[in-house]
């Protein structure tokens, strides 16, 4: 009798990308990528300024359609799906977003508006569940106090996890985060990585996938990781097959070694031996 064994079961899909290119002019921003997300996982996407991780990103949020390959986004094909019915389950935060929020405009409100994919309050009508939720995702993320607070007041960290309550508003199947972590202090970056971290272990929480070029920047919990250079993949899997001194070199163009700290990770230029 042959005994039985155990196959692993894959979570579903939320992003799948076949072969896609994305060109602009005689640029090529993405090369024949293929690369799928499942929904238990947590994605760090690390490339040099250039190598096409925003664009990785908008085109697996479906913001912008690839020149060739095929995209499906929670299981629905680009190509065939009503984007306004779909959109609202992918959650977003950037810093072209960020650049979009009113200063003026109360905290609370800019959580709440997310879900009429608005960056201002206008004459839409919200309902006290609405209200709770965004209360409550705003405590969730340490900003129980600047609820009544005027968005431009706030500093960078708390205008990051303002963001990220928004980006979870909608309750979203896939959230993605292009460099959330950008122009924060020392101590804006792990509180931040903190709140990351956290929202990574929950597995209530949503696939995830997060843009950065600094690998210190990469949040314990993270499980899975996608190298970026000149548009194309260097190296794609489980993180701690992904991140090694071998494929981060080759990612950034120069000899790197890699040193893992627990779940955490730092870089450093190699030193070379003169002859």
């Amino acid at each position: 009798m042959t005994a039985a064994v155990d196959v692993p079961v894959l979570a579903d899909p939320v992003a799948r990308l076949d072969r896609v290119c994305v060109r602009r002019g005689d640029a090529t921003l993405l090369r024949d990528l293929s690369w799928t997300v499942r929904s238990d996982q947590r994605w760090v996407v690390l490339g040099a300024n250039g190598a096409g991780k925003t664009t990785l990103l908008q085109v697996a949020a479906g913001t912008i359609r690839p020149d060739s390959g095929s995209v499906d986004l929670l299981g629905e094909s680009l190509d065939e799906t009503d984007l306004d019915d779909l959109l609202p389950r992918v959650g977003w935060a950037s810093a072209a977003l960020a650049d979009r929020l009113p200063g003026d405009e109360r905290v609370l409100d800019v959580v709440l508006t997310a879900s009429y994919a608005a960056v201002r309050r206008g004459a839409e009508r919200y309902d006290p569940v609405d209200d709770a939720r965004a209360r409550d995702l705003l405590a969730q993320l340490g900003c129980r106090q600047l609820v009544e607070r005027r968005f431009g007041t706030l500093s960078e960290g708390e205008r990051k996890r303002v963001q990220l309550a928004r980006a979870l508003m909608t309750d979203p199947e896939l959230l993605l985060l292009d460099e959330p972590a950008a122009g924060l202090d020392l101590g804006g970056r792990e509180a931040l990585l903190r709140t990351l971290t956290r929202l990574a272990q929950d597995p209530t929480a949503p696939a995830m996938v997060l843009v950065s070029h600094h690998v210190e920047e990469v949040p314990a919990g993270f499980t899975h990781g996608l190298l970026l250079r000149d548009g194309g993949v260097v190296a794609t899997g489980r993180l701690t097959d992904v991140m090694t001194s071998a494929h981060l070199s080759a990612c950034f163009g120069l000899p790197l070694r890699v040193h893992r700290h627990g779940d955490r990770y730092t870089a450093k230029a190699a030193l070379l031996r003169l002859p």
